[in-house]
């Protein structure tokens, strides 16, 4: 049996991957292809008890390493027990942030040097990286006043107080994730595609699926 494809979708605060990323599952299943929706921090039932504590609105205030080492133990989890199981079973998965998230918050907006996120990777993700990256891209006021609306109680992502400690950073911080991926992408053509999450929600997603055909992922399922 032919390996699964793992496409990622990555991109600041209110961008919207959530929405793509389950478009996307949609549509290859409606073409008859096994996919699996999935996220980061989470994925697995560890992974998801280390989101619980590190978007915790109650969660203490830590540093970029004890940040990346959380997301790290979370993600070798989701690794092990939900993406390579079933990549290998021939499905494709479908993950809201992955590596490149931490490459980001924690390289580059976190400051943690590049060798550290390196290492962990080679430690963690090792041979599993994505196939496709989707950089869902806005300018970062935008995407948090998104964000911080889905957030307020009786929004339209009915968070309320759920709002996670992300969100909360100053613009600044958001300008430079922003920058962060965008830096990966250019670094990483082969492998990202960058798409205006300003557009409406279905070019989005039009431009994603062609995306993923003009790298010939579709071709024979």
């Amino acid at each position: 049996m032919a390996r699964g494809k793992l496409i990622t979708f990555e991109g600041g605060e209110g961008a919207g991957k959530s929405t793509q990323a389950r478009l996307l599952a949609e549509r290859l299943r409606a073409e008859g292809v096994g996919a699996v929706l999935t996220r980061e921090p989470g994925g697995s039932a560890f992974a998801e008890q280390v989101r619980a504590l590190i978007l915790g609105p109650s969660t203490a205030d830590r540093g970029a390493l004890a940040e990346a080492l959380l997301f790290s133990a979370a993600r070798a989890d989701h690794l092990e027990r939900t993406i390579r199981p079933a990549l290998e079973a021939g499905q494709w998965v479908i993950c809201d942030r992955f590596s490149d998230s931490t490459r980001v918050y924690q390289g580059v907006a976190g400051g943690l040097p590049k060798a550290v996120i390196e290492a962990l990777e080679r430690l963690v993700v090792a041979e599993t990286a994505p196939d496709v990256t989707v950089v869902l891209d806005l300018p970062a006021a935008d995407g948090l006043a998104r964000a911080r609306s889905r957030s307020e109680p009786g929004g339209p992502g009915g968070r309320g107080s759920d709002a996670d400690a992300f969100e909360g950073r100053p613009l600044s911080y958001h300008e430079r994730l922003r920058d962060g991926f965008l830096m990966i992408a250019t670094a990483e053509p082969e492998r990202c595609v960058v798409i205006d999450a300003l557009q409406p929600e279905a070019e989005v997603a039009q431009q994603v699926w062609a995306a993923i055909v003009a790298r010939g992922l579709r071709q024979g399922g």
